[in-house]
């Protein structure tokens, strides 16, 4: 029994299936009226990651010893503007962005008339950005491009923009545009256009760009994030959004976002309330437990953005070897499939509540060829942050749990975790974002 964190090879309660639910909110209680209408629903496809295609094509080992962040920076470096704030020496520890593993994304439109993109609604990041026509990088070409000069809703800002991810880095200038989600239209929105991609990472991606839905202390960009402006122009019924997120093969829908609104139906169980500690990404506490894991409480994020659960090298290592996971040469941790039946339960404790994850959660299953191959969903990535080392819950803790956040009457923010008990339980992530 690890603190915060449970290794043991106990039984859980009845195996939960590969779905999850989150919700964001900023009201006291969600309340969810019948006579308002539903918020609308982003269908989002699960596709392949970037880790997985480069794996199948043979170019995951190239591409992970020339893209590690300090050779990034390096070989890019003279790229971009002297003094780019995204390319200063230790800028990659303090940002997780990061979307080797990212699997679902939605549609969205910019521009009068519309200009349709696709997205991840990444909680771990709060900038919204796509190509932009003048675009010059070969990721790019593969994409599509926002052409300002089609919109007559569009509004030059000028100023630059540096991001960097833990997979690439991106440059850009801003601007304002009319942004539409489902059927709601948000006006003079900030957004980033890309100009510079360089590097491999988005050539491989399947989606445009990114809308980040974190706190606004989070972003590069100026201005205010997407759902925050959707707040400020009251086009939502409820300060809430909403991710369901779908594992099981040929599902449908394979995952979905609400906005102003939860679809309750989409779990199930008992609630447990988590303060959010620090309002820049969902940031929440890990309780103390017994063991080697997080002897005084630990900090996580909870991010859509990434597939994976991260925590530090030394922490995870540890967990590594607890379910008898063997290393590559690129950082990766293999497991026998045959072996997933008797591997141990893990067990985040959260406000005094147990979160477990059977094989079948934290396990990721990839076919190369013919062959099966099964991998830890575990990753080491070492975040200090003034609260300390942060562990990152991505898709895999959310495939077992809900979550949903509100503000409470004092105005501190609350977390909401839902532990379903149903055959089909679902995860639900939600963050409270203030007015």
């Amino acid at each position: 029994v690890t603190d915060g964190l449970t290794a043991a090879g106990r039984h859980a309660e009845a195996a939960a299936g590969r779905s999850g639910f989150w919700t964001w909110t900023s009201s006291a209680l969600v309340r969810f009226k019948s006579h308002i209408l539903d918020p609308p629903r982003v269908p989002l496809r699960r596709v392949r990651s970037i880790r997985s295609q480069l794996r199948a094509e043979g170019l995951l080992e190239e591409f992970m010893k020339h893209h590690r962040p300090d050779a990034f920076n390096r070989r890019y470096a003279q790229c971009f503007p002297p003094g780019t704030p995204s390319l200063r020496l230790g800028r990659s520890s303090e940002k997780i962005y990061n979307f080797m593993d990212a699997q679902y994304y939605g549609e969205i439109s910019l521009g009068t008339p519309e200009q349709n993109f696709s997205v991840v609604f990444d909680t771990g990041s709060a900038d919204l950005w796509v190509p932009s026509t003048y675009c010059v990088s070969q990721a790019c070409a593969s994409h599509r491009h926002f052409r300002a000069f089609e919109s007559t809703s569009f509004h030059h800002d000028g100023r630059m923009f540096g991001i960097h991810y833990g997979s690439g880095h991106l440059l850009g200038v801003m601007a304002r545009e009319t942004l539409k989600i489902g059927h709601l239209t948000t006006l003079n929105q900030e957004f980033g256009e890309s100009v510079y991609e360089p590097g491999a990472a988005f050539v491989f991606a399947r989606f445009d760009g990114v809308l980040g839905m974190g706190y606004p202390s989070l972003a590069e960009i100026l201005g205010n994030p997407v759902f925050d402006n959707m707040m400020a122009q009251k086009i939502v019924d409820e300060p809430v959004f909403s991710f369901y997120l779908s594992r099981n093969s040929g599902s449908s829908p394979e995952g979905e976002l609400l906005l102003g609104g939860a679809d309750e139906t989409k779990y199930s169980g008992p609630i447990t309330w988590i303060p959010v500690t620090v309002k820049g990404y969902w940031q929440i506490k890990v309780g103390q437990g017994i063991g080697s894991f997080c002897p005084r409480g630990c900090q996580a994020i909870v991010d859509t953005g990434t597939s994976l659960i991260a925590g530090p090298t030394s922490d995870i290592i540890n967990l590594q070897q607890l379910i008898g996971a063997t290393p590559t040469n690129i950082g990766e941790y293999l497991i026998d499939c045959v072996r997933l039946p008797s591997l141990p339960h893990v067990t985040f404790v959260l406000a005094g509540a147990e979160f477990t994850l059977t094989a079948e959660h934290y396990v990721r299953k990839e076919m190369l060829g013919d062959r099966m191959l099964c991998f830890s969903g575990f990753q080491a990535l070492d975040i200090i942050s003034s609260q300390g080392p942060l562990w990152i819950l991505g898709d895999v803790f959310q495939t077992r749990t809900t979550v949903s956040s509100t503000e409470d009457r004092t105005g501190s923010v609350l977390l909401l975790l839902n532990t379903s008990a149903s055959n089909n339980p679902s995860i639900s992530d939600s963050c409270m974002i203030n007015k």
